[in-house]
């Protein structure tokens, strides 16, 4: 096999990013836009985007700290409580102020303590998401403290997600940065009405790098890494060319101080060398001509979207990941595989 240097593709979209807000976005916003045509937001926030109000306020800040002449474009998500008011919820779908709404089941995540208790609160706004076709985008992990961790997806396909599709039969769902091989079988049974997104993190790291040598806090994300059976499986599903399995970073960053705390955050950022990471999966898959399916087409297409008009080209060319990158408050955050040597870079 011939061996590629450069790949020319449409600009990718990044369908999962947490952009934070104040002088950390300030900060990590730029690599997300350098990289990216569009993102879907995470709306996670203190105080999470709770309504249309918020979404669009939100929206103007993203767009206020964008560099000087960039197009990308912030895709805003709504977070979903046991109070959400569907007639808003309507409101900002129909207003194009909102692409999507999150549901983190509460205290699955960071900031996701006001997310839902029990799925019996939101059927109203359920019923609505399906009648506007309004995609949901779920972080699939149950919060029951007797299951293990690294059972946590597995048994919210159970308990939630066929449930829940077998109540609502044309709701769009997005099963949000999949780490199991059962996730994959899922997703793989829904049809095209149920999507997923897969981080580059998953694809590359499984539960032992995190401990190899000692704890690494910058490895730590949830959901977490899991066994070296399920990363293959994630590698395997990305590379396919199947069109319910697209790109979503959930790059994630926090400052150094409080990853390497006593109680770490979880995350990981990733938005700084996204598109070259992935590209290396797949290079390693000898899946290249998957990429293009992957980053930029699928997702659109799930979405409902044209893909990019525009197009980027990656060169098989060495470089080193920064160890850190500055925040204005003083702070540093450390890019996913800092110091460490990548094959690919976006031209």
């Amino acid at each position: 096999m011939t061996e590629i240097d450069t790949l020319t593709i449409h600009r990718p979209d990044d369908w999962h990013v947490h952009l934070r807000d104040g002088q950390m976005m300030e900060a990590v916003l730029p690599y997300t836009a350098q990289q990216f045509g569009r993102a879907i937001v995470m709306p996670n926030l203190v105080p999470p985007v709770m309504t249309a109000k918020a979404g669009a306020e939100y929206r103007d800040r993203i767009n206020k700290a964008l560099p000087s002449g960039s197009t990308f474009e912030p895709l805003m998500t709504a977070y979903l409580t046991d109070n959400t008011d569907p007639a808003d919820l309507e409101a900002g779908f129909k207003d194009g102020i909102f692409t999507a709404a999150k549901l983190y089941p509460a205290g699955a995540t960071t900031n996701s303590d006001s997310g839902v208790t029990n799925f019996a609160n939101i059927h109203a706004v359920l019923d609505k998401m399906e009648e506007l076709t309004m995609p949901l985008l779920v972080h699939g992990e149950v919060t029951d403290p007797s299951i293990d961790i690294f059972d946590r997806e597995h048994v919210f396909i159970k308990r939630v997600m066929e449930p829940t599709l077998d109540r609502y039969q044309g709701l769009k769902v997005v099963f949000e940065h999949i780490t199991t091989s059962a996730a994959v079988d899922f997703v793989r049974s829904q049809g095209p009405r149920v999507g997923a997104t897969i981080t580059v993190h998953h694809l590359m790291i499984n539960r032992t790098d995190i401990f190899k040598g000692g704890i690494h806090p910058h490895l730590y994300c949830l959901p977490i890494a899991k066994r070296e059976q399920h990363r293959l499986a994630l590698r395997e599903a990305a590379t396919s060319g199947e069109a319910q399995f697209f790109l979503g970073t959930d790059t994630a960053p926090h400052a150094v101080n409080a990853k390497e705390s006593a109680c770490g955050c979880a995350g990981i950022f990733s938005a700084l060398s996204a598109v070259e990471l992935y590209a290396q999966v797949f290079d390693e898959e000898q899946a290249l001509d998957q990429f293009e399916a992957f980053a930029s087409l699928n997702g659109p297409a799930f979405y409902g979207l044209d893909p990019n008009a525009d197009k980027v080209t990656l060169k098989r060319e060495a470089w080193q990941v920064p160890d850190a990158i500055e925040v204005a408050d003083g702070s540093t955050v450390q890019p996913f595989l800092a110091g460490e040597t990548l094959n690919w870079k976006l031209v």
